[in-house]
């Protein structure tokens, strides 16, 4: 009977012995997994920033090609509008005396169609 319990207390130590390196296993293997998960989320981090930097790069690029377009339309307006105020200005009297003209020279007339009732 001391050899039996001897032998049931080795099982048991035996078991023991692997439920620890099963737990020690465990724990290695969710060490490794947050290690990877950690590592994954540093590459995912550097990769957005990455392509943030390039996005803002390109934005820059096509703002500043914006701005200059708006600068420069915005300097082919106030030509435009000058040339419009001069030309304005140099036909302002000739146009205003040719209206004067044919409101003051009324020349009566019958209409054609007119017809004097007998």
């Amino acid at each position: 009977m001391a050899s039996q319990t001897q032998g049931i207390q080795q099982l048991l130590q035996a078991e023991k012995r692997a439920a620890e390196k099963v737990g020690e296993a465990r724990k290695r293997k969710a060490r490794r997994l947050k290690q990877a998960k950690e590592e994954a989320q540093a590459e995912i981090e550097q990769y957005r920033l990455e392509r943030e930097r390039e996005f803002q790069q390109k934005q820059q690029a096509a703002l500043g090609s914006q701005g200059n377009l708006s600068a420069e339309v915005e300097a082919q307006t106030r030509k435009k509008l000058q040339a419009m105020h001069g030309g304005q200005a140099r036909g302002k009297d000739q146009v205003l005396r040719h209206l004067l003209t044919t409101v003051w020279n009324v020349q009566p007339q019958i209409h054609p169609n007119y017809r004097l009732a007998v």
